[in-house]
């Protein structure tokens, strides 16, 4: 399973199209069939839930109306860019996957991406949507409903592609790793993405996953250590005798964890990286008084 986060754009018409394969339409309804997943405030916007069937162009309003909505609301770099695009896609030789199947992926895609968070009900508005076999497009805008920029997490990349493995694991789906290339398939993601132009190119992805893994604040291998830690401090003023000998094992533990992280930076620090590339050309930031509000665009969907 390849996952590609396409650029950011301004509307949801043209990631919408590439989502369906066809132009979006009027006339055209999605049902739960092609729409596998959604925000779970979908509800408050619709009857949606209730049977309504919507057109594909309202479903592009829906995704688009923040911007509307918000009209002073910019990315961290200044842009209006809200509407955020991933493109998943399956091994050829994958078997075909269920309803629930498309909507577990992309629920959990979701969270890994920051635009769905548990309990957060005035989240962004995203759709997930499976109308081509094998691919599954999601698509969000980052405006939440009162106005703020969704942050999504750091290296994004890494996150999803290791989401990906587990998704791959637990469906017993062919990772790109092992499944062995497809021409065709190689091809057309080859347009698409960017190639490794050399062994730091791929080292330096690499680097970043394993820098992910011993990261301090935020790195699973930091999040155990610091269970088994509070599991030894409880254990030990714990009055059982033999309870509070099972807390120095578990502090071993912890400090065993604790080189294995720092065995991983030294490994980091050592790998070659690329070198770093040019930067690009920043978009002159936004004018608030430019954009046009569409009149009624604010109202419940």
């Amino acid at each position: 399973m390849i996952i590609r986060i396409g650029q950011r754009d301004i509307s949801a018409v043209e990631p919408l199209t590439e989502a369906l394969g066809r132009p979006i339409s009027d006339q055209e309804g999605l049902t739960d069939h092609t729409v596998v997943a959604h925000c779970g405030n979908l509800e408050v916007y619709t009857s949606f839930d209730e049977g309504q069937v919507w057109t594909t162009a309202e479903f592009g309003e829906h995704l688009d109306d923040p911007n509307w909505c918000h009209p002073d609301a910019v990315s961290p770099q200044g842009d209006r860019r809200a509407i955020w695009h991933a493109d998943v896609r399956l091994h050829p030789d994958d078997r075909e996957l269920t309803g629930p199947e498309w909507s577990e992926i992309a629920h959990r895609i979701a969270r890994t991406a920051g635009i769905q968070r548990p309990g957060d009900d005035q989240g962004c508005r995203w759709i997930a949507v499976q109308a081509q076999p094998g691919r599954l497009h999601l698509l969000a805008n980052l405006i939440r409903p009162d106005g703020t920029w969704t942050a999504q997490p750091h290296r994004l990349l890494a996150l999803l592609a290791a989401e990906s493995r587990r998704i791959e694991t637990e469906l017993d789906l062919i990772t790109p790793l092992t499944g062995g290339p497809d021409p065709d398939s190689a091809a057309r993601f080859a347009r698409r993405a960017t190639p490794l132009a050399d062994v730091a190119d791929a080292t330096t992805q690499l680097a970043e996953l394993l820098g992910q893994l011993a990261d301090e604040n935020t790195g699973p291998l930091s999040t155990v250590r610091g269970l088994v830690e509070h599991a030894a401090h409880r254990l030990g003023r714990l009055p059982h005798a033999q309870a509070q000998g099972s807390a120095p094992q578990l502090e071993l533990i912890a400090s065993r964890l604790h080189g294995i992280q720092q065995d991983l930076d030294a490994t980091v620090a050592a790998l070659p990286t690329a070198p770093a590339a040019p930067a690009r050309p920043t978009l002159p930031p936004y004018r608030a008084a430019a954009a046009p509000v569409r009149p009624g665009a604010c109202l419940a969907r």
